[in-house]
């Protein structure tokens, strides 16, 4: 199972991006495809608090259309969303010693440690940053 990062669904979503048109051919293929798709629910939140932040986007996505865009990705079929469930703290745990992480890498952590936990395959991102979780296969969909 293949999970979408924040900043590609930022890239498919604002369509100002350079990476607009790439990002959002690769996961409209993805989300209209029979495979099942993750994506997990912090970068949903991420998501939402990038795309109408008016000091990241000028001008920036109201919310209720940034809502909508949510919505549009929920219909999708195939789409499972990553939460926390019995077992996550010890993978969490996990990722943070083996990772060496500290302050705002947590964030990241969580997502590898969500993405860990619920056997996901590769996550889709442009964040070389999650290179430091190991178990965890990235690939940047934007790049062939």
């Amino acid at each position: 199972m293949i999970a979408v990062d924040t900043n590609i669904l930022v890239y498919v979503h604002r369509q100002d991006s350079p990476w607009h048109q790439a990002a959002y051919a690769r996961l409209s293929r993805l989300a209209e495809g029979r495979a099942p798709w993750a994506i997990p629910w912090p970068c949903l939140h991420e998501f939402l608090a990038i795309v109408t932040h008016p000091q990241i986007y000028n001008p920036p996505t109201p919310l209720d259309t940034a809502l909508r865009q949510v919505e549009a990705w929920l219909e999708s079929p195939g789409l499972i969303l990553l939460a926390e469930t019995e077992g996550y703290w010890g993978e969490l745990r996990a990722t943070l010693a083996g990772g060496r992480v500290a302050g705002p890498q947590v964030h990241d952590a969580r997502i590898a440690a969500l993405c860990n936990h619920h056997g996901v395959a590769e996550l889709w991102t442009s964040d070389r940053d999650f290179g430091r979780f190991p178990g965890l296969k990235t690939t940047n969909p934007l790049v062939s």
